[in-house]
């Protein structure tokens, strides 16, 4: 397995041939449109050249929506260990919500993959809910209703255990939202089934904001099975053009975590997905549209741009100027990944998480399955 980055005048058949490989590998694990669809920077997946590279004892997981396309999970299902299913909400006095995602079980069975319930406090308009978190937090009867419920839809269809994904926690539910979580767990974990628990990117015990102040790492370290540090969204829809998951905030995230919480309980966060910022950038104003990472290359190729890397933030990115406007993308390539990839061995981390599986990604696919010692 060897990484190529593109450099000009190169083509596919150029490439093929210094490393001795057939041209349409290259153009299928790195989903080229046709075999001039270069972009100068770009970072391509070559296998079959140079030496087996270093296992890393990682293991890959990721999120997946019932309406997620099957082809995309055709693809991701061998590369990874768990799915995690995306999401049942709940009420204020702890009944489940109705969810189907029995597509998304029925293929993972057939590839010999657990599943996990994702459980959000979200609203029906999509955005989370903290009054729900609040009523599982101080309410013992609706505590008690929700384990209780999710025990029963865990047990009837089949799931491996429940990954609890609370967001925007009140501070005052810091300690009641844990003991929620630990709560759940015991229950679980009973019958055998596990309990995961999604963490904002902190960095800090008091880190200020809405997103931190209900988090405690280190009591929700202890109260479930496993953890996942949200470690991107740096760069987001309504925020300047950034990278997503900078590489360099996402270890002061993780040399954090680990003085709270044991590193083998830990998963490390990595996105599927990118943005396409419109520049200048105005506070209140400027909305980024969200694209896949193939896509971010290929806006790249049809624009003629080159595609640079930040050593900081070990990103690709590039702008382009369409309708006199101009854009700026950051996105994740297999060099990206590879060094995500690297600092999570590095801290001693269980696994990796992907969100999600929405968007095409085949070379990071292939690149997992060369890299992790699953």
């Amino acid at each position: 397995m060897i990484i190529h980055v593109v450099t000009a005048g190169e083509t596919v058949i150029s490439i093929a041939e210094r490393y001795q490989v057939p041209a349409w590998t290259i153009i299928y694990n790195n989903e080229l449109r046709s075999p001039d669809s270069l972009a100068v920077g770009q970072a391509l997946l070559i296998l079959g050249a140079g030496d087996a590279p270093v296992r890393l004892n990682l293991r890959a997981e990721a999120y997946a929506y019932p309406f997620t396309r099957t082809e995309l999970l055709h693809e991701a299902f061998p590369a990874i260990r768990t799915v995690l299913s995306f999401s049942v909400g709940f009420t204020e006095d702890g009944r489940l919500l109705p969810f189907d995602d029995v597509a998304v079980r029925e293929l993972a069975a057939a590839y010999g993959l657990p599943v996990m319930l994702v459980l959000t406090p979200l609203s029906p308009s999509g955005t989370f809910n903290n009054q729900l978190v609040h009523a599982v937090s101080t309410n013992p009867q609706t505590k008690e209703k929700l384990i209780g419920e999710l025990l029963t839809r865990v047990r009837m269809f089949g799931y491996a255990g429940v990954d609890v994904d609370c967001e925007y926690i009140l501070r005052e539910d810091r300690e009641g939202y844990a003991a929620f979580v630990s709560d759940l767990r015991s229950a679980m974990n009973t019958e055998g089934f596990l309990v995961s628990v999604a963490l904002a990117p902190k960095t800090s015990d008091d880190q200020p904001g809405l997103l931190y102040e209900g988090m405690d790492y280190a009591l929700l370290g202890a109260a479930a099975n496993q953890v996942l540090l949200m470690t991107y969204e740096w760069g987001y829809t309504y925020g300047p053009a950034m990278a997503v998951a900078p590489l360099n905030m996402v270890r002061a995230v993780a040399e954090y975590a680990v003085t709270r919480i044991s590193p083998e309980k830990i998963f490390m966060g990595i996105p599927n997905y990118a943005y396409d910022w419109v520049l200048p950038y105005i506070k209140g104003q400027s909305r980024a549209t969200t694209i896949g990472n193939v896509d971010a290359v290929q806006i790249a190729v049809e624009n003629d741009a080159q595609i640079l890397y930040d050593e900081t933030a070990q990103t690709p990115h590039f702008t382009y100027i369409r309708n006199e406007i101009m854009h700026e993308v950051w996105f994740e390539d297999v060099r990206s990944i590879d060094a995500k990839l690297h600092l999570a061995a590095e801290f001693g981390f269980q696994g990796v998480t992907y969100w999600n599986l929405l968007k095409p990604f085949r070379a990071n696919w292939e690149l997992i399955q060369q890299v992790l010692n699953q």
